[in-house]
């Protein structure tokens, strides 16, 4: 898991040093182009981000991706997929494919504004009565484009379960994302 983590950082961070060709269409979120990222992620919400904890000999992981479409200027409609675990000390191991759904949008072409819904299922997704998670999103944060085809994109993001049964309780989340456009 290790190795797959530090292989998608060196990717990212090898695109940062592709000199892009003109854009003859306009900048990263003009419509039409095409969005792929990759989030830093919390195992409570079932996510599509990237994740990686252990203590005491267990171990939580996920790994996913969202992708996108500019259907206009600075809106992209988002999807994503994500599988993710955990690995006890002794005992069984879980697993879960989580989902989203959602539009982000670009204000000034570097202030993104997400909204989306977030799941999971999979006995790893189950909680002790055994309802699996449902999430209304929404954040904000910044794109620091560091090249013309990636950005990092820090953010703040609030979830609210749509699912009682699961939890009540809202989210308050710091995530980290890496974005190539193309």
């Amino acid at each position: 898991m290790k190795k797959l983590m530090l292989m998608a950082a060196i990717a990212v961070f090898g695109f940062t040093n592709v000199n892009a060709q003109d854009d003859t269409s306009g900048g990263q979120t003009s419509e039409g182009k095409w969005l792929i990222e990759a989030n830093t992620g919390n195992q409570m919400l079932g996510t599509t981000g990237l994740y990686f904890s252990s203590s005491d000999g267990s171990s939580n992981y996920n790994i996913g991706l969202d992708g996108g479409y500019f259907i206009m200027d600075d809106l992209a409609i988002k999807a994503g997929l994500g599988y993710g675990g955990f690995s006890p000390d002794e005992g069984d191991s879980t697993s879960s494919f989580s989902y989203r759904l959602g539009a982000k949008y670009y204000f000034n072409s570097m202030i993104p504004v997400t909204v989306d819904l977030t799941g999971a299922s999979g006995d790893g997704a189950e909680n002790y009565a055994g309802e699996t998670p449902l999430w209304l999103g929404v954040g904000a944060g910044y794109a620091w484009f560091i090249s013309d085809n990636v950005s990092i994109e820090p953010g703040l993001r609030y979830n609210v379960s749509l699912n009682e049964d699961y939890t009540d309780e809202g989210v308050l989340q710091f995530n980290v994302g890496f974005a190539l456009h193309f």
